[in-house]
C-alpha cells in the first residue's frame, strides 16, 4: 500500500532532524493515513478509501462523500485525486445529473420590474 491520500495527494516527505549541536540526519514526515468505509447514499453502496486525517475532516464538513464530491472542484480532482476516487466522483455526478431533471420544479413567473418613482419636482 502507497502512503498516499486518495483525495488530497499528501504522501511521504523526506526532512531533517536538526540536533542541539546543529547535526543534520535524514528523516521522513508520514502522513497520517487511515482507512475510512463511507455510505454513498446516492450510489447505494459503501465506497473505502485511504484517507489523510485532514481529508476526512474536510468529508465531515461537507456533511458525508456525497456532499463533498458534488463540491470539489475539477482542478483538484486532476492534480490529486487517485483514479479510483475520481471514478467514485464521477459516477456520483452522473447520478445527481440524471435525478436532477426528474426533481427539478416547475418555473417560477418572472415578477414585473418595480415602477421607479418619479422625482418631485421643487
Amino acid at each position: 500500500m502507497a502512503r498516499v491520500c486518495e483525495l488530497t495527494g499528501s504522501k511521504t516527505q523526506v526532512g531533517m532532524n536538526v540536533s542541539h549541536s546543529n547535526r543534520h540526519t535524514k528523516r521522513t514526515f508520514k502522513p497520517n493515513l487511515q482507512s475510512k468505509t463511507y455510505r454513498s447514499e446516492i450510489l447505494g453502496r459503501t465506497v473505502s478509501l485511504t484517507l489523510a486525517t485532514r481529508a476526512i475532516r474536510t468529508i465531515d464538513k461537507y456533511n458525508g462523500l456525497d456532499g463533498f464530491m458534488t463540491h470539489v472542484k475539477n482542478k483538484q480532482v486532476r492534480e490529486k485525486f487517485s483514479t479510483a476516487a475520481a471514478r467514485v466522483r464521477k459516477a456520483i455526478l452522473k447520478k445527481v445529473a440524471t435525478a436532477a431533471p426528474a426533481a427539478k420544479p416547475a418555473a417560477k413567473a418572472k415578477k414585473a420590474p418595480a415602477k421607479k418613482k418619479a422625482a418631485s419636482a421643487e
